[in-house]
């Protein structure tokens, strides 16, 4: 008798961002747990006696990508070896940010959350396009927040050189909208290509790290400190927004009760022109 032999389908991969802490971190470890391959593109290293993530990085379900990702010199370096090194990328988490507590600019020159969590998951998503396209989700989620809600005012021309500085509801919740408002305006024109873009709200989480300066007022810092959830809710929203009942919608920014209507949408379009110039004239010339 002749016994057939069975291929074993390829795991699928998640390129994750900020994946060695906080909601990266957890969503690192619950797709693991689901069969999956992380592509980990990361700043610092994981945690040595996190066995969960020693384990894979060690028989190869999870493989580094090293990169300061405001440096356009070492993200162009780590993503080049992903195009070179990985064959397909099933979902792309964009999901690397933070508070700082100061004003803080990048090599580049424009403010470090604008940088961050405006420029470079465009950058990331624009070059890494053709490994979505070869995968079989073709999903983007990129991580925001509702702190935004707190926004009176807001200029899509003055996020790269503001004038003045505020812990969280500043230029940290500034920049996470216009990630999400580009998300809105491009993601219909991607799907043309069967590529599904959206953002998502992780809500309140402690994300505080030990021995690392917070960005947050004080009484966030106290709030976050003893009543936030853990991680593993953000991590949470975040595998909802790429899997869950919203993962056939384009450019929607999705919260614990679903679809969200964007503040200031009238500058969608001009923010994805900014972050567009910036990769067409600055970055592209470094691949």
């Amino acid at each position: 008798m002749n016994t057939l032999t069975l291929a074993r389908p390829a795991a699928r991969t998640a390129l994750i961002t900020g994946a060695n802490n906080g909601i990266g971190l957890e969503l690192t470890r619950r797709l693991l747990t689901e069969g999956w391959h992380v592509a980990a593109l990361i700043r610092s290293s994981f945690a040595a006696d996190d066995e969960v993530t020693a384990c894979a990085i060690r028989d190869g379900r999870v493989r580094i990508y090293a990169a300061e990702l405001t440096d356009f010199s070492q993200l162009a370096a780590a993503l080049q070896k992903i195009q070179t090194n990985e064959t397909a990328i099933d979902v792309l988490f964009n999901n690397a940010g933070g508070s700082l507590p100061e004003l803080r600019f990048s090599p580049q020159g424009r403010e470090m959350h604008y940088e961050l969590q405006t420029v470079v998951p465009y950058i990331i998503y624009r070059e890494l396009k053709d490994l979505l396209l070869r995968g079989s989700l073709k999903t983007v989620i990129g991580t925001s927040s509702n702190a935004f809600n707190y926004t009176k005012i807001f200029d899509a021309d003055n996020l790269a050189q503001p004038q003045r500085f505020k812990q969280l509801t500043g230029a940290y919740a500034d920049t996470k909208l216009a990630m999400s408002l580009w998300t809105q305006a491009l993601a219909p024109r991607e799907a043309k290509d069967g590529i599904f873009l959206r953002s998502a709200d992780p809500g309140p989480n402690n994300t505080i790290r030990k021995g690392k300066k917070s960005g947050l007022p004080f009484p966030v810092n106290y709030l976050m400190r003893f009543f936030f959830a853990p991680p593993t809710q953000g991590a949470g929203r975040l595998h909802d927004a790429a899997f869950g009942s919203h993962k056939s919608d384009v450019g929607a920014l999705i919260d614990k009760k679903g679809i969200v209507t964007l503040k200031f949408a009238d500058q969608a379009e001009r923010i994805l022109e900014n972050v567009d110039r910036i990769y067409q004239e600055e970055f592209r010339v470094l691949m």
